[in-house]
């Protein structure tokens, strides 16, 4: 609907834009008239000031293009109020518009909509007091996240910094052995200085030579001391050749080291080291029951109820506790009627934990139903109980019982859960569920159990 935008009610300020609407009086009023209005009425009246866009203020009047009567009855069908004209079987321009629905004056409404009011104010302060602690709860789970974060981040340093410093070591201890190597296969370095000081040696012992050859033309000289120097230049070429000896032997050795790093053993280790590490979403196994915990015993109900889809999680939604809600029957079917997918979950007494699945929508109706996805498990035994007998019933529904599996695996009777102590399991030939070794091996081989909680979930995969 276009806007409208409204001239004041006075005929003699037709012409001039409203900037109010007097909600006692039915009137717009102009800027000339508004403070007379005030005047006259002393705040009493309620005066609602107007944009150019009126349609979003409430005047009491239809804002139906031409109507702008007084909104007198309620739509039912729409459920919104309507004037006269809205309602009238005569169509001409844009009356009419709910002549076909189902209308009444809005006294008749008026209780209905009181008494919906007031539960919404109560859902909304309970919706308050959730928000509030959802808030608080959001803001716990972020900070937790956070310092989840950055736990990791440091466990993964860790983890790279002892790689790094393991490839360090190992690096340092590999430059060493060749220092070591090396040292140990190349040992003549005293060779080098020896040989650095055979020119001289061998100028000195040439030089004597000759010197001695003179003497010995001299017979005034002792043989004696002639064959002396002669001995110490014959010891002299010795050291002498046995330093060229060693001097070539050095020069024979052609040996070499090579750092061991086969290329197709390198590109595998940084094909590894690419690899190293995974991040994973850890599956956190928590479930608001206080009758199982364990990873195990939710994963042996996980694991059958996402049998059928790959990667899918298994959602525990609590709708009824007994010891939380009340152990009266008609509580648990005011809790759970209407809802399908659930699991009843029980511990007796004596301590054995049982319960079944179905897929069939818990109801009121009493009537036994069947369901080919149903099962009955035990966590005492660790085991499901599924292969439903063929043409038999798995589960029945009544107002005055609780969760009943037939025939009957378990059954929750028609008395307060917990004062009752004559609740019942059924043999291996009565129960309509296969693969049980033994009569009444759910509850341990006893017939009758009580009930210390009673637990009853709706199952959401995703």
């Amino acid at each position: 609907m276009d806007n409208i935008i409204q001239k004041c009610s006075l005929k003699a300020h037709k012409d001039i834009d409203a900037i109010s609407y007097c909600q006692e009086c039915k009137i717009y009023i102009c800027n000339k008239c508004e403070k007379h209005h005030s005047e006259l009425f002393n705040d009493s009246h309620h005066q609602y000031k107007l944009d150019k866009d009126t349609t979003d203020i409430f005047t009491g009047l239809c804002k139906e293009k031409n109507h702008l009567i007084e909104l007198s009855y309620f739509c039912i069908t729409h459920n919104k109020l309507c004037c006269a004209k809205c309602i009238t079987k005569i169509k001409y321009e844009e009356d009419g518009q709910h002549s076909d629905c189902k209308i009444c004056p809005i006294k008749d409404i008026e209780n209905e909509k009181r008494n919906k009011l007031k539960n919404i104010i109560k859902d909304l302060e309970k919706l308050s007091i959730n928000l509030e602690q959802s808030i608080i709860e959001l803001k716990k789970i972020l900070e937790e996240n956070n310092e989840k974060k950055e736990a990791l981040k440091v466990n993964i340093q860790k983890i790279f910094t002892k790689l790094r410093n393991a490839l360090n070591d190992r690096e340092d201890q590999l430059l060493l052995d060749v220092d070591k190597q090396y040292n140990d296969k190349f040992y003549y370095e005293d060779i080098i200085k020896k040989t650095e000081k055979l020119p001289k040696k061998v100028k000195a012992s040439l030089e004597k030579g000759k010197l001695i050859d003179e003497q010995w033309k001299n017979e005034n000289n002792k043989i004696n001391s002639l064959i002396n120097d002669c001995l110490n230049i014959e010891n002299n070429i010795n050291e002498i050749n046995d330093i060229n000896n060693k001097k070539e032997k050095i020069n024979s050795l052609k040996i070499e080291f090579e750092f061991q790093s086969d290329s197709k053993e390198i590109n595998e280790l940084l094909n590894e080291i690419k690899k190293f590490g995974k991040l994973e979403l850890e599956r956190k196994y928590k479930i608001d029951s206080k009758i199982i915990n364990k990873k195990e015993e939710i994963e042996l109900l996980e694991k059958r109820l996402t049998s059928k889809g790959q990667n899918k999680n298994a959602i525990f939604n609590l709708l009824y506790r007994a010891s939380r809600d009340g152990d009266d029957p008609k509580i648990y079917h005011k809790k759970c009627d209407g809802k399908a997918n659930t699991i009843c979950l029980i511990q007796t007494i004596k301590g054995c934990i049982f319960g079944g699945y179905t897929e069939v929508m818990i109801n009121s109706n009493e009537s036994d139903y069947k369901d080919p996805n149903s099962f009955v498990f035990s966590f005492n035994k660790m085991k499901i109980y599924e292969n439903i007998k063929k043409d038999k019933e798995a589960v029945n529904h009544s107002s005055t019982w609780g969760p009943i599996f037939r025939s009957d695996a378990f059954a929750v009777w028609d008395k307060n859960f917990f004062s009752y102590n004559k609740h019942t399991v059924g043999t291996k030939a009565q129960s309509n569920f296969g693969n049980m070794d033994k009569d009444y091996e759910i509850n341990n081989g006893e017939q009758y159990f009580s009930i210390k909680e009673l637990e009853v979930f709706q199952i959401i995969i995703e």
